[in-house]
């Protein structure tokens, strides 16, 4: 399987291989700059749900959408706040703020908004809070709209809002298209800004180690060109609709680009290095580097490749959507880790390492350097050096487990973000679950004969919803007066169709709290027990719960199955490779180990700093998914590095100093690789949103924690703990 590669990358080192492979790289980001768009014309944020669409919420959603249709897209939540009472002018200028969006001078993409201005005086007044501070006022835009038409939509919203003269009032837009609007202008200008700051923190830590600027600029060279090429397919998938992109994962899949390429630069050169000593030609010397280097690199990528190809398997759209952007990417890099690498290197030759170039020295000694020391150190001790490594790793271990996790999407925005002030202004001055109440739909599979017997029974219903825990009131008011028939039911209470009626939930908590999820999960579970105490038959009515504290129960669920599923996946198929790759059964074992140890250590480091020294009740769920994925299977990457070269060393020497001698002869460009990675991931600490901080963070300790300490000492220590010849 892997000899079609190793020729390619020997043609690819060869003196006419290098220089036809360099020409067809360029060519192709010639061709795709002019004929192909790029894939920031066609990403688009994965919404938070299912890739079938078949969940009790979205289902709930869809039964809603039929028995209540409307032309209603997403709603905005319009907030006005005084730190004193609001005025009476404030009221007459938001007076004539409604008026205009029921004028048709309104903006075009509005589909409907409060008719505030219709309402008697006591109607208003009761709109506002109880210390008369703030005002809520809904909006909603068009269905099917663009993101660019709701942007501009709710900005004509914000000039309007000047214009009628509230510009020393507070204001601001929250809600489902706030949100959706803000994150949009949060990445309008991210990746333009990551990377500049991946490439000029590469170029300095290579000056750093290496002090050679060639060195130091080639694999960003490279870096850009394999870029311009994966840039350009994701753009054609996306316009073309072969995948879904996912505009997230292009911006880490943009970090991931340059840091692997870098790792893959650095070991092609430093075995290339060490030939360019022993042989006169460039070409030859290549040659033999990449007959030694083309193996591991082909397994790490084949590695990254399995990880992201398990991506596929899951249902949540976020992690769904990440599998095809990076699948394609990884499969770029690895072909050009074989192929665009080697040529370049072989190219450009010696003067590649200017000022210090490497002169024809057969006899050449490689210097003793600090992991020469440090594989002594261990050699000597590996039971001492084992045991306090675990102990300190298993003590993270037992931290992960008290981990808690957010499924507050307010909580990952900046603090002076608009949609996340307006959503802290309302939950401080309204009952908390009114911000985003829980929609009850009853759907019959007759038509309903709306009498006094069936008002009651529903009233039954409502009443047993009412008493569960976690549930403010039950809306709307079914008097005794509408149940006789003496007055009209609520609007909206009944379908158009009459097959179906609506209530309305509000929770005693925050609708994104985790008490608020664990209330609408038990409402769903004895829905059977309601329907019965109320006498509405179960056979003829289905009941559904719609609104975002039911998607978040979703979410958590589907979160929970995705992580059951990856979490096996990657690490049986890693295991397999590992085993394929050093046609071993114990090596395979303890690389696993080692690597699972470390990332669940890495979690549980990372809460206590989370938790204590940054202030956080809780992090994103998606955490733990995204740092699995790309922390094993980069991690895999170093140790594939290090066991091919004890590998070969071990067919010359006894095994013990085999290990010694991998340890010391990769130490020194594995732990660059490390330095390098980790840097670019904490590249995403500079973003907006809390979760990608946290992501940066988090892998970036991670990979640290596996380059020094994992990959130089703990598995150095097993490997001469469970093997003594």
């Amino acid at each position: 399987m892997f000899k079609p590669f190793r020729s390619l990358s020997k043609f690819s080192s060869s003196s006419k291989g290098a220089k036809i492979v360099l020409i067809a790289w360029i060519l192709a980001v010639v061709v795709f700059s002019i004929f192909a768009p790029s894939s920031k014309e066609f990403s688009k944020n994965s919404m938070e749900g299912s890739i079938k669409e078949n969940t009790a919420s979205e289902i709930a959603k869809q039964v809603l959408d039929k028995e209540f249709p409307t032309d209603d897209g997403l709603t905005a939540l319009l907030v006005f706040h005084r730190e004193e009472k609001i005025t009476k002018q404030d009221k007459e200028k938001i007076t004539e703020l409604s008026q205009w969006f029921a004028s048709d001078s309104k903006p075009q993409h509005l589909a409907s908004a409060l008719p505030y201005h219709s309402f008697p005086e006591k109607v208003q007044d009761k709109m506002f809070s109880e210390d008369g501070t703030t005002l809520i006022f809904n909006a909603a835009l068009k269905e099917g709209i663009d993101s660019n038409e709701a942007n501009e939509t709710l900005e004509a919203i914000r000039n309007k809002v000047k214009e009628v003269g509230l510009n020393d009032i507070q204001f601001e837009i929250t809600g489902p298209a706030g949100i959706s609007a803000d994150t949009i202008s949060l990445f309008k200008n991210a990746d333009i800004v990551l990377m500049l700051a991946t490439i000029v923190l590469i170029f300095i830590i290579l000056i750093i180690i290496y002090r050679s600027p060639l060195l130091a600029i080639t694999p960003l060279i490279i870096s850009g060109i394999v870029y311009g090429v994966v840039d350009r397919i994701l753009g054609l998938a996306g316009k073309y609709e072969w995948f879904s992109v996912d505009s997230s994962a292009v911006s880490i899949m943009l970090v991931l680009l340059f840091a692997v390429l870098t790792d893959y630069s650095l070991f092609v050169f430093s075995r290339y290095r060490e030939e360019l000593r022993m042989h006169e030609s460039k070409y030859k010397s290549m040659s033999e580097a990449i007959h030694h280097v083309s193996e591991p690199i082909f397994f790490s990528g084949g590695t990254v490749f399995l990880a992201m190809l398990t991506l596929f398997t899951t249902v949540f759209k976020p992690y769904n959507h990440f599998g095809p952007v990076f699948s394609l990417a990884v499969v770029v890099i690895l072909l050009a880790g074989l192929t665009l690498i080697p040529s370049i290197f072989a190219i450009m030759g010696r003067k590649a390492f200017w000022p210090f170039i490497p002169k024809l020295e057969p006899e050449h000694k490689v210097k003793k350097g600090i992991w020469s020391k440090i594989s002594n150190i261990v050699l000597k001790r590996p039971a001492l050096f084992a045991t306090i490594l675990l102990v300190t790793l298993f003590a993270g271990v037992f931290n992960a487990t008290e981990m808690k996790f957010s499924f507050n999407l307010m909580n990952s925005f900046p603090e002076d973000i608009s949609s996340r002030q307006g959503f802290e202004l309302l939950a401080d001055r309204y009952p908390a679950g009114q911000l985003a109440p829980v929609t009850v739909v009853l759907k019959s599979s007759e038509n309903i004969e709306v009498n006094e017997e069936f008002l009651q029974r529903v009233n039954k219903f409502k009443e047993e919803l009412s008493a569960q825990n976690g549930i403010s009131q039950v809306n709307p008011a079914l008097t005794e007066k509408i149940i006789q028939g003496k007055a009209d039911l609520p609007r909206n209470f009944l379908s158009e169709n009459g097959k179906a009626v609506k209530l309305q939930i509000i929770l005693t908590k925050n609708p994104y709290d985790i008490s608020s999820l664990n209330t609408v999960e038990m409402l769903r579970d004895k829905t059977d027990s309601f329907l019965k105490e109320s006498q509405l038959s179960k056979d003829e009515f289905k009941v559904h719960y719609v609104g975002q504290t039911a998607e978040q129960v979703d979410v958590k669920q589907m979160n929970k199955r995705d992580m059951i599923i990856l979490f096996s996946l990657v690490t049986v198929l890693l295991t397999f490779v590992i085993g394929f790759q050093t046609k071993s059964v114990l090596l395979p074992i303890l690389m696993m180990s080692t690597i699972l140890l470390s990332y669940f250590a890495t979690l549980g480091f990372g809460w206590l700093i989370f938790k204590y020294l940054l202030g956080y009740e809780a992090v994103s769920y998606r955490l733990p998914v995204y740092t699995f994925v790309f922390m094993v299977a980069l991690g895999i990457d170093y140790n594939i590095m290090l066991i091919s070269r004890i590998k070969e060393k071990a067919k010359e020497l006894p095994w013990k100093e085999a290990v010694m001698e991998g340890v010391a002869l990769t130490g020194g460009v594995i732990s660059s690789a490390g330095i390098i990675l980790a840097a670019t991931f904490a590249v995403l600490m500079t973003q907006p949103l809390q979760e990608l901080f946290l992501f940066g963070f988090t892998m970036a300790m991670g990979i640290l924690l596996d380059t020094f300490l994992i990959r130089g000492i703990l598995f150095p220590s097993l490997l001469l703990l469970t093997r003594k010849n």
